[in-house]
């Protein structure tokens, strides 16, 4: 496994093998034949690209929802963590330490849409104990990649 290959990804998968080959002194080939296998292998899982919603006409509101469950016997906390991963609202889900168990990131059209996610999936989630939602006001830097370069909203600055 190739970990400045999958570093070089990370920083941009629009990078050509060719590229790729040529910053990593190895032939196009193995570039190839790395990344085939590390995506057969589950360690590349995908590729997205990081959008600044903001800076378009179709902007979406976005959470981090902390949860406190109870885990089931002999499984933990994976049944109840696919669940919530499989609604199409969640972003992500991770187990975390400390006063909560889950922090779950979601995304929708408006506040009302994920306060009624949280009051009709997820607070009535038999496992589910409680739940603390935060809305997320501005993103400045999201999978590595800063947004907002250079760009100043107002908040924080005192006139006098």
């Amino acid at each position: 496994m190739n970990i400045e290959l999958l570093k070089l990804l990370y920083r941009n998968a629009k990078y050509t093998e060719e590229e790729l080959a040529t910053m990593l002194d190895i032939s196009e080939d193995e570039v190839k034949a790395e990344i085939k296998q590390m995506t057969k292998d589950g360690i590349i899982c995908g590729y997205k690209a990081v959008i600044d919603w903001e800076k378009i006409d179709n902007p979406y509101v976005s959470a981090i929802i902390e949860l406190n469950v109870v885990p089931k016997a002999g499984i933990g906390f994976e049944e109840v963590a696919e669940q919530i991963a499989s609604y199409d609202q969640v972003e992500s889900v991770y187990l975390m330490s400390g006063v909560y168990d889950l922090n779950v990131v979601v995304r929708a059209k408006t506040l009302q849409d994920i306060a009624r996610f949280v009051a009709r999936e997820l607070a009535t989630m038999e496992t589910v104990n409680s739940t603390a939602t935060h809305f997320v006001l501005r993103r400045y830097k999201e999978l590595d990649s800063k947004l907002f370069i250079g760009e100043k909203d107002g908040r924080g600055q005192l006139f006098i």
